[in-house]
């Protein structure tokens, strides 16, 4: 069990990533289009406006957040890899289970739920986190599974950018697409941008 001092660190600590993941994962839902479509960039942030995709906005800013978070926390919190890996499953879980209940009978989306299902999953995700931090120190496989977890997801995330299955959370409910054709993206975005040019010029 932690002493009060280190507790209140703790705490501190997964307060303020509630206001990280909420923040960072705002700004990589729109960093695909900013950074011109680079394949690079859509290997972390939503490349399409599937339910899939959105997934990566709560996963890669916490993975950001609890890389710098380690460093400070590592040597007065127990279970941190089970904390994370506990954390990122409740937010990604609320997510899928409101999308898909809400859309269900409205049979549409609306962006004001999504965005309070995410605001509401990243403060589930930190609270479940704090609470497994607290405890005391579980069995060492546990640990294994939560790091192979996060190094699995990471990995799929990534690949499915490029290499999509045909699965309906996979698939962009406006345009039917898997994954990215980034080479098109890129080649409209060009286009795009070129024409503003000229008419700038004119």
């Amino acid at each position: 069990m932690l002493r009060g001092s280190e507790d209140g660190r703790i705490l501190i600590w997964e307060v303020v990533g509630i206001f990280f993941i909420i923040v960072v994962g705002s700004l990589l839902h729109f960093a695909y289009e900013w950074a011109g479509y680079s394949p690079t960039v859509g290997m972390f942030t939503p490349v399409n406006e599937s339910v899939w995709e959105h997934l990566k906005l709560g996963f890669w800013s916490l993975f950001l957040y609890s890389v710098m978070e380690y460093w400070f926390i590592r040597r007065r919190a127990e279970n941190f890899f089970v904390a994370k890996t506990a954390g990122i499953l409740s937010l990604q879980l609320l997510i899928v289970a409101v999308f898909y209940t809400y859309t269900a009978f409205v049979r549409r989306e609306i962006l004001a739920v999504d965005i309070a299902s995410y605001v509401l999953g990243a403060a589930i995700c930190q609270v479940t986190a704090y609470k497994i931090l607290k405890t005391r120190r579980l069995p060492a496989g546990l640990t294994s599974v939560g790091i192979l977890f996060i190094v699995v997801h990471a990995a799929t995330l990534i690949v499915f950018t490029f290499r999509p299955p045909r699965l309906p959370i996979l698939k962009d409910p406006n345009t039917g697409q898997y994954g990215t054709d980034w080479r098109i993206e890129r080649d409209i975005h060009e286009e795009n941008t070129g024409s503003r040019q000229g008419e700038d010029s004119i």
